[in-house]
């Protein structure tokens, strides 16, 4: 066929849970963690069957330093 594939693989992909969708603009300089709390609150009303994460950036290095989930799907069984 000229192309190289995987057909029958239950694995995940190599960008399987790479990418994740914005919620909104990064907070960049939000120092008040109650506006973040409210944040989580919105979206997980908006987006309730979704995995919500935090990602941490270091505002001196401009790297991430933290990502970790605070929300998971009731359906969810892992």
């Amino acid at each position: 066929e000229g192309h190289v594939f995987r057909e029958h693989n239950n694995s995940p992909g190599y960008y399987d849970g790479r990418y994740w969708t914005m919620w909104k603009l990064p907070m960049f300089g939000c120092i008040d963690p109650a506006q973040v709390l409210t944040e989580i609150d919105e979206a997980k009303k908006e987006y309730p069957e979704s995995f919500i994460r935090i990602i941490g950036f270091d505002n001196k290095k401009q790297t991430q330093c933290i990502s970790f989930i605070v929300h998971k799907p009731k359906n969810f069984n892992g």
